[in-house]
């Protein structure tokens, strides 16, 4: 919940830094900029995603916005079961997957957010906790789709705290071999995305673990300066 008209700026100031980048980008700002940041962006390949849908399409659900809603402001991308959707408004694995059968029918791209809090990672289990939710949060439907999954241990959101890059493969690594099991081998091919304080100093280190395809960018994408800074070390 960051961004208003004011924040275009740093969308235009992304669009332009990005001539010459390779990476794969996109930004999923707050729903009342997306029309807006799609003219921001103008000509730019950067891809525009909401932070989340409602699993309808329509009806009474004052203050929701369905993934056909999204399309229609210029989004290609969603953000689903993020850590806050899922600690905040009780988000459940089987919700989510009812909001990744909604983006697919909207033809949104779902960003399928999964990651362990600090007390279940001091239990040891993390492994447990991450590819539970895997299983439950990705139905048969994403099968042969593009999508990725993110994962963002809980208590490194926004905390400065990182994992190591071996507690990071490990988990990495897991979440691939249960995307074989489901999927078999269209599995292999969704990118595995790591967020939770992704800065520029950290990403490049980061981005070459194994099984890492990319990054969930928070707090660092609020600035066009931080973002291309992570942007350009991949």
């Amino acid at each position: 919940m960051n961004g208003t008209a004011a924040a275009l700026d740093q969308v235009r100031a992304l669009a332009h830094g990005l001539d010459g980048m390779t990476a794969r980008v996109g930004i999923c700002p707050p729903a009342t900029l997306l029309s807006r940041a799609v003219e921001a962006l103008g000509s730019t390949l950067v891809a525009l995603g909401g932070q989340d849908c409602r699993s309808e399409a329509s009806g009474a659900f004052t203050g929701d916005v369905s993934a056909e809603m999204l399309v229609d402001a210029g989004a290609s991308l969603v953000i689903l079961g993020h850590s806050e959707r899922r600690a905040g408004h009780g988000e459940t694995d089987a919700l989510v997957a009812d909001k990744v059968r909604a983006a697919l029918r909207a033809g949104l791209e779902p960003i399928v957010c999964v990651g362990e809090t600090l007390d279940q990672r001091k239990a040891g289990a993390a492994l447990q906790v991450v590819v539970s939710q895997v299983v439950g949060s990705l139905p048969a439907e994403l099968t042969g789709r593009p999508f990725a999954v993110a994962y963002e241990p809980v208590w490194a959101i926004g905390t400065g705290l990182v994992p190591t890059i071996a507690e990071i493969e490990e988990i990495h690594l897991a979440i691939r071999a249960a995307l074989r099991d489901l999927f078999g081998v269209s599995g292999a091919t969704p990118p595995i995305l790591y967020g939770g304080s992704v800065k520029p100093d950290n990403a490049r280190e980061i981005l070459g673990a194994t099984e890492v395809g990319g990054a969930l960018v928070g707090g660092a994408s609020l600035k066009a300066e931080d973002f291309l800074g992570i942007i350009g070390t991949a």
